[in-house]
């Protein structure tokens, strides 16, 4: 039975993991109003844990495992915050006992356990989205408005980069924890190329980097190429910081997003600047503009009250031919991760 969100009760959230991100996933829903987003409920793998993350936030239940929260109070969305080597076998338990979902990025580890994932959502008739937040941000909303009334003509080569020092977090640097640069920041690159070119399956991908002793990516490029000869360049890198910036660049001008791209509070167009600031966090945060995780919460509760199975901005399409690149790009500087030849048949 999928309980139905009216508008005129609160979208009721139940976070899964209580690590760095989902501290500021709550931070950022409170940023909103209570009269449409609440926190009912906050699982862990321990129980002090648990209870000490949902006293920082002014959470009701604490519980000391994942499997409890599946089971625990009346929750209209779950915010899946584990790390991303987890996604599969934690979302299954979830999607599989009716739950609706925003799972944080990546949503697996590849092309195949995404679609076990969609799978299970649509035999399940629940919402799932992937949480790249960032296409939520408002300065998205007006780069697109902005290419659909072709305001820098017809876009030519769009340059993207993030790179942060990252080496000192094994989570990062180790390939049994999901690490690598381009699944952990690299996506955010990624996405916004495929977003540019209107979800365009690229004609070719051309991958280069260097990696970590772990066989992890240590830094890549990544070069798409579309039809028309059109061009993306995206480079990230986990060992140094880059611009983090992205430049979108059309036969009459260009539409540059500053730093940090991924979660942009400023957008300049032909050398004019506009500002779209956040709120004040009511409690320190981990990430850059972590309250711009506000926008992503608001998109989920605008399509469970639509009665929506996916967001227009993240469709499981999107997350599909994201993790497609993702998949080929790595492949090609030899990453390999344990879950490419893991068997799903243990799966639940």
């Amino acid at each position: 039975m999928h309980l139905e969100v009216r508008a005129n009760m609160a979208t009721r959230w139940g976070i899964c993991g209580a690590g760095n991100i989902s501290h500021d996933f709550c931070v950022a829903l409170k940023t909103l109003s209570h009269e449409d987003h609440q926190i009912v409920a906050v699982a862990a793998r321990s129980l002090d844990r648990a209870k000490k993350f949902a006293k920082t936030h002014g959470i009701p239940t604490a519980f000391g495992s994942y499997q409890e929260l599946v089971k625990g109070p009346d929750i209209d969305v779950v915010y899946i915050g584990v790390l991303h080597t987890h996604h599969l076998p934690v979302g299954l338990m979830f999607l599989n006992a009716g739950k609706n979902m925003l799972c944080e990025k990546p949503l697996a580890m590849n092309h195949r356990e995404v679609m076990y994932l969609i799978s299970a959502a649509r035999e399940n008739n629940v919402f799932l989205m992937e949480a790249v937040w960032s296409r939520c941000f408002p300065v998205y909303a007006e780069v697109d408005r902005l290419l659909s009334e072709n305001s820098v003509g017809e876009v030519k080569v769009v340059r993207v980069c993030f790179g942060l020092p990252l080496l000192h977090r094994e989570r990062t640097s180790q390939k049994e924890q999901g690490g690598g640069a381009l699944i952990n920041i690299g996506i955010y690159c990624l996405q916004f190329a495929l977003m540019v070119f209107k979800r365009e399956r690229p004609e070719s991908i051309h991958a280069t980097g260097v990696l970590l002793p772990s066989g992890v990516d240590e830094s890549l490029v990544v070069v798409l190429k579309f039809s028309g000869n059109r061009m993306a360049v995206c480079t990230c890198s986990v060992a140094c910081d880059l611009p983090n910036d992205a430049s979108i660049c059309g036969s009459t001008g260009t539409i540059r997003v500053a730093h940090p791209m991924h979660c942009p509070t400023s957008l300049e167009v032909k050398g004019k600047e506009t500002q779209f600031p956040l709120p004040d966090p009511g409690l320190p945060l981990n990430f850059t503009n972590s309250t711009g995780l506000r926008y992503e919460a608001e998109e989920v509760r605008r399509c469970l009250l639509k009665g929506l199975k996916e967001s227009i901005k993240m469709s499981l399409a999107d997350s599909e031919l994201l993790i497609e690149v993702m998949d080929e790009a790595p492949r090609q500087v030899g990453v390999v991760y344990q879950q490419d030849s893991q068997s799903l048949a243990s799966i639940p």
